[in-house]
């Protein structure tokens, strides 16, 4: 995909804090500005209470675990719950 520059105009607090949180975190302020615009522009699917929005980070991480098609997790989630309360 190809990069475009925009300017933004924000508090200097702003940009300070996003200066500093992003040298702590190893990342760019352009790279945290387009993940949460990408946050912002979710993709949408229908369930049957209506659309439900998802980011695009559960999106990508959709399908990365498999479990058997008989895997009842109703049972796994009774026993977890009795084990934790026990």
């Amino acid at each position: 995909m190809e990069n475009s520059k925009l300017t933004l105009k924000l508090n200097t607090e702003s940009i300070s804090r996003a200066k500093s949180y992003s040298a702590m975190h190893g990342i760019s302020v352009s790279s945290m500005v387009e993940k949460f615009f990408d946050g912002l522009t979710l993709e949408e699917t229908v369930s049957k209470y209506g659309p439900v929005k998802f980011s695009p980070l559960v999106n990508e991480l959709s399908g990365i675990i498999s479990v058997p098609d008989d895997y009842d997790y109703k049972k796994e989630y009774l026993e977890h719950l009795e084990h934790k309360y026990s």
